[in-house]
């Protein structure tokens, strides 16, 4: 009896700490910036299929209601989507495979751009700088901790643009609850290369 109280306590600890460790990262370098037009990237994962894949999919969708969730004080119709990811090893590429999903199995309609040139997170950001120039404010969508590695990647390519970085939708209470431990230990060992003053909670 003992022992399975022991595990029971010891899995609800894990479950809690992977909530609250992706609920963190989620909240590191983004401001609360206002203006009249936003950026939405949302970054590729390796898809060697030619449909979107499960981790592709969901991001498609949390980057689709980082734009309906936007401030009231920024209009929808100037917020853009831009699917970044590079060849997928089946023809296509990663963000042509979220852009077609996003299209005709979610019915998104608004503005959409194509980077389909990056093979890592560095070239995302890279790439993507002249397609975020322009605009207000800047939302990175993925996984939260390598959500949270782009924007640092931002912040030292061009720290006049990560300025401008705020929250995404790319965190909720619960989703993917079983394997936020898993995350946020996979999380932990690929966020090794970020500086300490690149995990400090933005107030």
């Amino acid at each position: 009896m003992r022992r399975a109280t022991g595990l029971a306590t010891a899995a609800v600890a894990a479950l809690a700490w992977g909530e609250w460790l992706n609920w963190r990262w989620s909240r590191v370098l983004v401001g609360d910036r206002a203006g009249t037009s936003t950026a939405v990237v949302v970054l590729g994962y390796r898809n060697p299929r030619p449909t979107a894949n499960l981790i592709n999919r969901w991001r498609v969708r949390a980057g689709l209601r980082s734009v309906t969730d936007t401030d009231a004080d920024v209009d929808a119709g100037e917020t853009r989507v831009i699917f970044s990811g590079g060849e997928n090893g089946a023809g296509g590429t990663e963000a042509q495979l979220m852009a077609d999903y996003a299209r005709s199995v979610l019915a998104f309609d608004g503005t959409v751009v194509l980077e389909d040139r990056s093979t890592t997170t560095w070239e995302n950001i890279t790439n993507v700088i002249p397609l975020i120039e322009d605009v207000d404010r800047i939302k990175i969508v993925s996984q939260p901790a390598h959500a949270l590695k782009a924007r640092a990647y931002l912040r030292r390519q061009r720290p006049d643009l990560a300025a401008k970085l705020v929250r995404a939708e790319d965190y909720r209470v619960g989703e993917w609850l079983l394997v936020k431990p898993l995350l946020a230990l996979y999380g932990l060992w690929t966020l090794r290369v970020l500086e300490s003053d690149e995990r400090t909670v933005s107030s």
